[in-house]
């Protein structure tokens, strides 16, 4: 979940590049739609904090969690990490902007092989 479009499609490119399956959304409002579609079919949460107007990263995370307690979340911000203790969704990474894509990769690939192997693969909303 990324409301820049560069970096999502930079995101996007490089998770795909690792193997992942990737659905690659800029609004908060349409990835809470499509996670409440299919929750089984995601496997993870990668998302910017700050989407504009709509539910924040933070909103997306506690709303994924609320259905599946153990989804990896991988938190992205340029100038939100403070408040991640307080606003973040517990077992959750946070990486900030500017970030390499080895980060968030690395980043995921920890979380999914902390929740164990019955996760679909992981997706990027």
């Amino acid at each position: 979940m990324e409301d820049e479009s560069i970096i999502l499609l930079d995101l996007e490119h490089s998770l795909i590049e690792a193997g992942f399956e990737v659905v690659g959304i800029s609004r908060g409002a349409e990835a809470i739609a499509i996670f409440d579609r299919d929750p089984e079919r995601i496997g993870a949460l990668v998302t910017d904090i700050r989407l504009g107007t709509g539910p924040s990263g933070w909103d997306i995370a506690r709303h994924v969690r609320a259905t599946n307690p153990s989804l990896p979340v991988i938190y992205e911000s340029a100038d939100g990490a403070e408040d991640w203790g307080a606003l973040g969704v517990p077992n959750s990474i946070m990486i900030v902007k500017p970030f390499v894509m080895q980060q968030v990769i690395t980043g995921l690939a920890t979380l999914l092989n902390e929740a164990g192997p019955s996760l679909p693969s992981a997706t990027r909303t």
